[in-house]
């Protein structure tokens, strides 16, 4: 095949699934969402095909436009874009896609931003799918994140499952936006900074630690974990959504 315009498979970062039982688990998590899909990195469509028998509207992205262009050919029902993930619109209900592992963050960055999409099964390095999914532990990114959307873990793809085969395994993550929301969207920015006063803030024991994070007294920091339901806790890492958001609601007096 021609090398692409954008480089060769190294330079794009294509590791092309093969693991047939991921690309079976991905459909099955696909079939339970609704609506139009948003396939990012269709290479030579080893998922997308599966994708255009569920019968929905589909797009599927592919950089190279050599594969782009054979793609359509052989799917003529789907709609195939030589197009850029970290450009293209997000336009669609389901996003779904195996994706470069070196793109990893910005386009979860991007996804995280846009407000169009309702859920993604994105195939992404095992690290990664492990930390948003919370799994040992939240992380600040994943606590800041966890009141506008839910984060799952659906399986590890051994490194062999990828041809050519990366130096790590992946892991299958799920994102699914919240219908009704921990906190309100117009405390946001607000929201994430304290969440990442309370990571970084130092302290002996977390009632300091959010006392210090939120400007107020340790008993009152201590009295809002009990509130939140995270007595127990001893942490920012083990605070999960709710607790987050509960702390959030009762230190508003505090703020």
């Amino acid at each position: 095949m021609p090398r692409s315009l954008h480089g060769g498979r190294h330079e794009l970062g294509q590791n092309f699934l093969t693991h047939r039982p991921t690309l079976g688990r991905i459909l099955t998590l696909v079939r339970q969402t609704p609506g139009s899909i948003l396939e990012l990195g269709a290479g030579d469509g080893a998922l997308t095909r599966g994708l255009a028998g569920l019968g929905r509207p589909l797009t599927a992205l592919e950089i190279d436009e050599h594969r782009a262009r054979r793609l359509q050919a052989a799917l003529p029902t789907v709609t195939v874009r030589a197009a850029d993930a970290l450009r293209h619109p997000l336009d669609a209900d389901v996003v779904v896609g195996n994706i470069p592992f070196h793109l990893t963050t910005p386009i979860l960055r991007r996804l995280l931003a846009s407000r169009t999409w309702h859920h993604a099964v994105l195939l992404t390095q095992w690290e990664v799918a492990r930390k948003r999914a919370g799994i040992g532990g939240g992380t600040m990114l994943t606590a800041q994140l966890a009141p506008w959307f839910e984060f799952g873990l659906e399986g590890r793809v051994p490194s062999w499952g990828f041809a050519p085969q990366p130096a790590v395994d992946g892991g299958l993550l799920t994102i699914s936006r919240r219908e009704d929301p921990l906190v309100a969207a117009s405390d946001r920015r607000r929201y994430e900074a304290f969440v990442g006063a309370a990571f970084t803030a130092r302290g002996s024991g977390l009632p300091a630690i959010i006392a210090r994070a939120a400007s107020t007294s340790p008993s009152r920091a201590r009295a809002a974990l009990h509130a939140a339901g995270a007595a127990g806790c001893r942490l920012p890492r083990e605070l999960r959504a709710q607790h987050w958001a509960g702390l959030w609601r009762e230190l508003g007096r505090a703020r």
